[in-house]
């Protein structure tokens, strides 16, 4: 009896263990459609580069990767959703600097906390500034533009897509670090910010190159220099904020890719692999640089490093600015 008692244990733990795998296996990720969500309307610079990185994924994984663009309320409807989704990597955000970084300093209540809600995937674009003037602005340098700010305070205007705008933060910190007063005058988009600028109606814009390059070129407006340390690479002839003695000025944003926090660490992997691959990629390499981008990747380990910096370092400027929203 003993030896039949043990045949039949020793035969159910076999069945057991050659059946386990089939029923414990997961399918390979990704096994269906994913969402790609945007925080911006369509036809945008966000919805460029989503687009662009879908195409590719889609390609990749023989899935589709669907970009669905939930614009408004500065980003906070399309991260709201993203914060309510399943931690299974098959939705992903095309996060901005304000939406991880900018909103938590200046909304008393978000729907959403950037560091428990999402698991940073990798940074993916950043678009430098640059700061340009009316051709009637007496200053065709940063050095006579700071000069002149500083002999009329609160004369020289500037505009932005908005209040608490990455924009109107790289103008608040040009003034914290020169000692200038600007006025500042949000418009509802860098549309119309540059519109009033090509009309004479504001002095100045910070903005993308790829805004003002145009205008620049047929001289309806002129730029005075890229803010940053060092001239950019792709537009050697147009001097840098550092040239000027702004050490450490920076002026732009950036995009990123972020999921569900809980994610599992390994489609996390994935889903960095494959967006640095796509970026990587000749062609789309090619069609982000020519339109002002600069491509920047990451591991989620250093991106997670860079959210924190980036929310501390907004949070110091927009307290020495007294931006508030009302």
């Amino acid at each position: 009896m003993q030896k039949i008692a043990a045949a039949l244990i020793g035969g159910l733990i076999a069945a057991t263990a050659t059946s386990l795998p089939a029923h414990a296996q997961q399918p390979a990720y990704p096994s269906k459609p994913m969402r790609f969500i945007v925080p911006y309307p369509p036809g945008g610079t966000t919805d460029t580069v989503a687009r662009g990185i879908a195409g590719k994924l889609t390609d990749k994984f023989s899935q589709q990767v669907v970009v669905d663009n939930r614009g408004g309320a500065s980003t906070i409807i399309g991260a709201e959703l993203m914060a309510g989704a399943p931690a299974d990597g098959y939705t992903m955000l095309l996060a901005t600097a304000t939406t991880l970084s900018i909103n938590p300093q200046v909304y008393p209540k978000l729907p959403y906390n950037t560091l428990r809600d999402f698991a940073p995937v990798t940074p993916v674009v950043y678009f430098p500034y640059v700061i340009a003037a009316h051709p009637s602005v007496p200053a065709n340098t940063m050095k006579e533009l700071i000069a002149l700010a500083k002999s009329k305070p609160g004369s020289v205007s500037y505009g932005t897509p908005g209040l608490a705008s990455t924009n109107h933060l790289a103008g608040a910190l040009l003034e914290t670090m020169t000692g200038i007063k600007l006025l500042h005058v949000p418009f509802k988009g860098s549309g119309p910010a540059m519109t009033a600028v090509l009309g004479g109606q504001v002095n100045l814009i910070i903005t993308g190159a790829a805004t003002v390059l145009p205008h620049a070129k047929s001289g309806k407006a002129k730029i005075l220099a890229f803010a940053s340390e060092k001239r950019h690479p792709k537009f050697p002839d147009i001097p840098s904020t550092g040239e000027a003695g702004l050490k450490g000025y920076e002026g732009g944003t950036w995009f990123s890719v972020v999921t569900r926090a809980g994610t599992p660490r390994a489609i996390v992997s994935t889903l960095n692999r494959e967006i640095i691959a796509a970026l990587a990629a000749p062609d789309l390499n090619k069609r982000f640089t020519d339109i002002g981008f600069d491509i920047r990747t990451s591991t989620p380990e250093e991106f997670t490093r860079f959210i924190r910096e980036d929310m501390a370092a907004t949070a110091k400027v927009i307290k020495a600015a007294g931006i508030k929203l009302r």
